[in-house]
């Protein structure tokens, strides 16, 4: 199984809360600012990523390798990889893989032939900025608004709002993956979890939906959250599932509309301490998420959450915030 794929394989669901912590202040600190409306040119060559999800067919595991060469540099070979397939991601890596030349022209050709395209959106976007022309932005835009369940979409994201911690938050499910889940490929694993969530208790939807989280279908993810609080309404794990499923960096009051009434009406729930601690790093605001985080480690002080807001804490105290 490839890098990519290891890393987003359905036994990691709960990542290293700590890494979350360090992007979110950081971000709070100031980031790159917005693109300007005519950039200067910049060095090297574009950044490149595909959305493959758990695919690890040949085709899959030719178009990671050469992105990873175009990465470190090895555009030709890169190229070469990418010419022997006629995938639209294959596509955009050939007209990556020649910049400069050709490649705005090649990108622009690709936009009008896939108008439809986040792919094709996010990459022209990204070259735009390195050639120093204007309409990067707009471009990104696109790319959110056409296929929002995506990694093209959350990339977009990550360059509209760099003030904003990276990638969008994911959910910390109080429950682990069942053991029996757990073996096999990703692809597997996320078969499984999916049968399991369209028959099983709101739990299991909550993990499918943090499965679909850290593969970037946040619109997937939202919906089998929602269907978890459907099932299981008084829950308060499951609310607030639903609620961080809607934070969006374009307007995240929509998951703190939902976070705020419910840790009033789950004074005592870690879950929602905790998920509103990180929405609120998320944003930058690490004062009052340090006092939701410490709320999560006292209203429920053995709970797998609390536990998880004390490493936030932790981090958060050894680089002096």
């Amino acid at each position: 199984m490839s890098a990519r794929a290891r890393a987003v394989a359905i036994t990691a669901l709960v990542a290293a809360v700590a890494v979350a912590v360090v992007v979110a202040v950081a971000a709070r600190r100031g980031g790159e600012p917005p693109p300007q409306p005519v950039p200067k040119p910049r060095a090297g060559a574009p950044p490149l990523a595909f959305d493959l999800g758990v695919r690890d067919d040949r085709e899959a595991r030719d178009l990671r390798r050469a992105a990873r060469l175009y990465d470190d540099g090895e555009r030709a070979r890169a190229g070469g990889i990418f010419r022997r397939y006629r995938s639209l991601e294959a596509r955009v890596g050939q007209e990556l893989a020649r910049w400069p030349d050709g490649t705005l022209d090649g990108l622009g050709r690709l936009a009008a032939l896939y108008p439809k395209s986040a792919l094709v959106q996010l990459e022209l976007g990204l070259a735009l900025l390195w050639a120093g022309q204007p309409g990067a932005a707009d471009a990104w835009r696109q790319a959110a608004a056409l296929e929002p369940d995506t990694y093209y979409a959350v990339a977009a994201g990550n360059l509209l709002y760099p003030r904003l911690a990276p990638r969008l938050p994911v959910f910390v499910p109080a429950e682990r993956l069942p053991g029996r889940l757990a073996r096999g490929t990703a692809a597997a694993q996320l078969a499984g979890l999916r049968r399991w969530a369209a028959s099983g208790p709101a739990s299991a939807k909550i993990l499918y939906g943090v499965a679909l989280q850290r593969l970037y279908r946040p619109v997937s993810a939202r919906r089998a959250f929602d269907a978890a609080a459907r099932q299981a309404p008084q829950d308060p794990e499951a609310l607030a599932a639903a609620a961080v499923g809607r934070f969006q960096k374009a307007d995240p009051s929509a998951a703190f509309a939902r976070l705020g009434p419910l840790a009033r009406r789950f004074p005592h729930a870690a879950t929602v301490r905790f998920h509103l601690g990180l929405l609120l790093l998320w944003i930058g605001d690490v004062e009052r998420a340090k006092r939701e985080l410490r709320l999560a480690t006292t209203v429920e002080p053995g709970s797998p959450l609390a536990a998880a807001a004390r490493r936030y804490l932790d981090t958060l105290r050894r680089i002096g915030r």
